[in-house]
């Protein structure tokens, strides 16, 4: 039977272990800077996932230009991707409980765990060396087309984001600054923002992305990107308090 083996280590380095450091861990993040909201128990929600096998629609379908909540999304050009990054249902090769989602980081595969043996499957972008993670997480809440914060460090690197720099408003208690959502926002239609098991925000996140062209690669500053159409096709299938894993590598046993 294949699993992931959770006794192994997993990365270079434990996003979740690493929480501990400090504001140097927190800045490998190229997704955002700034908390999702109050740190918080998970509560308990059922799993939105279905036992019923999935069907699904040829990939020009799948991929087609679409408008959701009145954002245009283009279609994707699914001839310039390598098919096995596409939207698949396969052999589930986790050991995982239906439901969890699973990144494997060494194939460039996200991982819905289903039942009778099978998972949905997509294509996903990743962090560039030295930003890579692995650990465990659960989705702690859900968003449509939300505002991208990029980290104070990745604004160094590229001044043309200053204008995006988040700033603490305490009169309000909100965070201003950000990247509106559009179909040019790095995080694009659908972002899954994962907390550890002590309600933490580890401002990691599973996110859309405008840029098709850089799934498979290594590409991202460190969360895990997504065509838009299979973030929104993610998001509609899970609930928060999902499991995630994130591992460098399956093995079979």
């Amino acid at each position: 039977m294949s699993r992931i083996d959770p006794s192994s280590p997993v990365s270079r380095r434990g996003f979740l272990s690493a929480l501990g450091a400090g504001a140097a861990t927190l800045a490998l993040s190229g997704c955002t800077n700034v908390p999702s909201g109050s740190s918080r128990p998970f509560p308990q929600r059922p799993l939105a996932l279905a036992p019923e096998p999935i069907r699904l629609a040829p990939p020009r379908e799948m991929y087609a230009a679409m408008v959701d909540e009145g954002f245009a999304l283009p279609a994707v050009p699914v001839d310039k991707i390598n098919p096995r990054f596409l939207r698949q249902e396969v052999a589930d090769p986790t050991g995982e409980r239906p439901g969890t989602i699973v990144v494997d980081t060494s194939s460039h595969f996200l991982y819905l765990v289903g039942y009778g043996g099978r998972a949905m499957r997509y294509g996903v972008g990743l962090g560039r060396d030295g930003f890579a993670w692995a650990g465990r997480a659960k989705v702690e809440r859900k968003s449509k087309w939300p505002k991208w914060f990029p980290p104070a460090e990745m604004i160094d690197r590229q001044p043309n984001l200053e204008k995006y720099r988040a700033s603490y408003d305490k009169a309000t208690n909100t965070w201003l600054g950000g990247m509106e959502p559009g179909i040019n926002n790095p995080l694009g239609a659908r972002a899954l923002y994962l907390y550890d098991e002590n309600g933490k925000d580890t401002l990691y996140r599973i996110h859309g992305s405008p840029e098709w062209w850089s799934i498979g690669k290594s590409v991202s500053s460190g969360c895990v990107r997504m065509i838009n159409q299979d973030v929104i096709d993610l998001y509609d299938r899970v609930s928060e308090g999902t499991p995630v894993l994130v591992t460098s590598g399956l093995r079979t046993v």
